[in-house]
C-alpha cells in the first residue's frame, strides 16, 4: 500500500544532515551542473527553443524537485526524449523558435505539471503502466533516429527545412549535399571524437564542458561565423523573470494530444530511473504519487519562470549518484550553478557553434537505440518483439504522437488477448505427496479414477469466460474414461467478474446434467466472497468447496470406500466430512 504525500520529505533528510553529507552533495551538484549547462542548451534546441530556455530549466525545476521529491538522486532537467516529443507537436502549430512557439512550449510545461499533480491527487499514476517494456524500448529506439535525423542540419551545415516526416527531412538533405559545409561537419565529427576520446582515458572529465569551451575558442579565433558556420549567437544575460503563459481555450485543446504524450513518456521514464537507482539504497523508499508530485510542482514553478518541460535525465541521475550525492541538496547546488552560469557567463557563449551542441546530443541519445534488446526479444519471446518493431515502425514513419499511441493500443491489446486464453493445466497426484502438478511437465504425475482436475490461471472475467467453458466441455469430450468429479484449481483465479460468475454457474449446470460433480479448491478469501454473495456457493453446497484438492480426492475416495464396503451411508459420510472441511475453510 502507497504511504501517504508528505509534503516536503526532504525534512527526513536534514535531520541528521552534516558537513560531511554537504561535501558529498557539493562534489555531486558541480559536477551534475557542469554536465546540464551544455546539455540543457543542447536539448533547448532540440525542442526549438533558444538556447537561455534550457538554462532556465536548470533553475527553479530543481530546486521545487529538491523539495518535494522522493528520490534523492534523481537529477531533473531538460532531456532530449522530452524535447523531440514537444518539438514534434508544437512544430505544428508554430514555428520554432518564435516567441508564438516558445509560449507554447512553456505553456505545455504547465499543463504537464497539472496533469502529472492530478495523476498523484487521485492516485492514477498506474495508468503509466499501460506502456509496456517493448514499446517503450520501440518508440524510444524510434525517437533516437529522429533526433539524429533532427541535427543533420549542423552535421552537414545547411538548413534543413521542418518537415512533419523524418523521411523527408532525410530525403532533402540528401538533395541538397551540394550546399555541404565541411567545417561544420568537422567540428561536429571532431567532437564526437575527442569526447570519446577523453571518456576513454578519464571517465570523470567533464567532456561536454571541454568541448564548448574548446569550440568557443576556435569558432572565435578562426572567425568561422563568416565561413557559413552556424553558432548560438547572442544569449540573455541574468535570471529568468516571473512570467504567466498566455493561453484560450482553443490553444489548450491544440496541445492536449502533446501534453498527453509527454506526460506518459515523462513519468515512465522519470519513475523508472527514480526506482532503479533508489533499489540501490535501504535508507530510503520511491513514492510513486510523491514524485509525480513533485515533478508536476516543478514542471508548473518552471513554466512561470520560462523555463521549458523538465524530466528525469537517467545519465545525470547516474553521475550524480557516482559522484556521491545523499539528499536532494546536490540539485540544488546544481541549480545555484546554473545561477552564476546565468548571471555571468552567457556573453562567452555567443560564439558556440550548433556543431559543438549537435555533437552532445548525438552522443547523448546514442543509448536510445536499443538493439540488444531487440535482439533479446527475438530469441525469448516473438510476440513482444513484433509489439516493438511496429511501435518502432509507425513511431518513424509515422508522428511520434500516433507511435505513442500505437504502443498503448498494442500494450493492452497484448494483455487482453494474452488474458482472454490464459495457460490451463490438468492436475495429477505426485506419488506418496499431497501435491498435485502438470502432467504436461511431470510425467510421474497420477490422474485419480473418476476424476479430472483443472487449474486456471488466470483471473475469470468477461474476456476469458467463454474460453473457460468452452475449454471445460473440451476437456470432458478428450477424456477417455468416466468422469464422476470435477475440480476447478482456483489458487490463480485472483478475481472474479459478473461475465465470470456466469460462467462459473453455466459450467456448473453443464457438468449437473452429466451427473459429474464440480468442486472449487483452492479459492481465495475474495473469490469465496463473491461466490457467497452470488449464491453459487450455497447452490454448489458448501461441501464441495476446498482449501486444498488433497483434501477433496481423500473425502471422495472415502465415500467411494464407504459405498464399496456398505458401511456408513454416503449422506453421513458427507456430513461427517463437510464439519472437517468447514473448519479448514474458517
Amino acid at each position: 500500500m502507497q504511504k501517504t504525500i508528505n509534503i516536503f520529505p526532504i525534512k527526513k533528510s536534514l535531520k541528521h544532515y552534516s558537513k560531511a553529507i554537504f561535501r558529498n552533495d557539493l562534489i555531486a551538484g558541480i559536477t551534475v551542473g557542469i554536465m546540464l549547462v551544455p546539455q540543457g542548451m543542447a536539448y533547448a534546441l532540440l525542442a526549438g527553443m533558444p538556447p537561455i530556455y534550457g538554462l532556465y530549466a536548470g533553475l527553479i525545476p530543481l530546486v521545487l524537485y529538491a523539495l518535494l521529491g522522493s528520490s534523492r538522486h534523481l537529477a531533473i532537467g531538460p532531456v532530449a526524449v522530452s524535447s523531440i516529443l514537444v518539438a514534434g507537436g508544437i512544430s505544428q502549430l508554430a514555428t520554432p523558435l518564435s516567441p508564438e512557439y516558445i509560449n507554447l512550449v512553456i505553456l505545455a510545461g504547465l499543463l504537464i505539471g497539472l496533469m502529472e499533480i492530478a495523476l498523484s491527487v487521485f492516485k492514477l499514476g498506474f495508468l503509466v503502466n499501460f506502456l509496456s517494456h517493448p514499446v517503450i524500448a520501440g518508440f524510444t529506439s524510434a525517437a533516437a533516429i529522429i533526433i539524429g535525423i533532427s541535427q543533420l542540419k549542423y552535421l552537414l551545415g545547411f538548413d534543413i527545412p521542418n518537415f512533419p516526416n523524418s523521411l523527408e527531412k532525410l530525403t532533402y538533405a540528401f538533395q541538397h549535399l551540394n550546399q555541404f559545409n565541411w567545417i561544420s561537419f568537422v567540428l561536429c565529427i571532431g567532437t564526437i571524437i575527442f569526447i570519446y576520446t577523453l571518456r576513454y582515458l578519464n571517465r570523470s572529465l567533464p567532456g561536454g564542458l571541454i568541448v564548448v569551451v574548446l569550440g568557443i575558442l576556435i569558432s572565435w579565433y578562426f572567425n568561422l561565423e563568416t565561413k557559413g558556420l552556424s553558432i548560438v549567437g547572442a544569449v540573455p544575460g541574468g535570471l529568468p523573470s516571473l512570467q504567466v503563459p498566455q493561453f484560450d481555450l482553443d490553444t489548450i485543446q491544440k496541445l492536449i494530444p502533446t501534453v498527453l504524450t509527454v506526460t506518459i513518456i515523462g513519468v515512465v521514464e522519470s519513475l523508472s530511473i527514480a526506482k532503479v537507482i533508489g533499489a540501490k539504497h535501504q535508507n530510503y523508499t520511491i513514492l510513486p504519487n510523491q514524485e509525480l508530485l513533485a515533478l508536476g510542482v516543478a514542471k508548473i514553478g518552471g513554466a512561470f519562470t520560462q523555463a521549458m518541460p523538465t524530466s528525469g535525465s537517467f545519465t545525470r541521475s547516474a553521475i550524480n549518484h557516482d559522484a556521491g550525492a545523499k539528499t536532494t541538496i546536490a540539485s540544488i547546488v546544481t541549480a545555484c550553478l546554473v545561477g552564476l552560469t546565468l548571471i555571468f557567463l552567457t556573453p562567452l557563449f555567443y560564439y558556440l557553434p550548433m556543431a559543438v551542441l549537435a555533437a552532445i546530443i548525438l552522443l547523448a541519445v546514442k543509448s536510445l537505440l536499443d538493439i540488444d534488446e531487440a535482439i533479446h526479444l527475438w530469441h525469448t519471446h516473438r510476440p513482444d518483439f513484433t509489439m516493438m518493431l511496429l511501435t518502432f515502425l509507425v513511431t518513424l514513419a509515422v508522428s511520434i504522437p500516433v507511435g505513442i499511441l500505437t504502443g498503448v493500443l498494442l500494450s493492452a491489446g497484448a494483455s487482453l488477448y494474452r488474458s482472454s486464453k490464459p495457460h490451463i493445466a490438468i492436475l495429477g497426484n505426485i506419488p506418496n505427496t499431497t501435491h498435485y502438478r502438470n502432467i504436461e511437465r511431470f510425467p510421474n504425475a497420477q490422474s485419480h479414477e473418476g476424476k479430472l482436475i483443472m487449474r486456471f490461471d488466470d483471473q475469470l472475467y468477461f474476456a476469458n469466460a467463454s474460453f473457460f467453458k468452452d475449454t471445460v466441455r473440451r476437456l470432458l469430450k478428450e477424456a477417455r474414461r468416466k468422469i464422476q468429479y470435477f475440480y476447478l484449481d482456483a489458487t490463480n483465479i485472483h478475481d472474479l467478474d459478473s461475465s465470470g460468475l456466469h460462467a462459473l454457474k453455466e459450467v456448473y449446470y453443464y457438468l449437473k446434467k452429466r451427473d459429474i460433480q464440480l468442486c472449487i479448491c483452492g479459492a481465495t478469501g475474495p473469490v469465496r466472497d463473491l461466490l457467497f454473495k452470488s449464491g453459487l456457493m450455497e447452490e454448489m453446497g458448501k461441501e464441495n468447496h476446498f482449501v486444498y484438492i488433497h483434501t477433496a480426492h481423500q473425502l471422495h475416495q472415502n465415500l467411494k470406500d464407504a459405498i464399496d464396503e456398505e458401511v456408513p451411508s454416503e449422506e453421513d459420510a458427507l456430513q461427517t466430512n463437510f464439519s472437517r472441511n468447514r473448519r479448514i475453510l474458517k
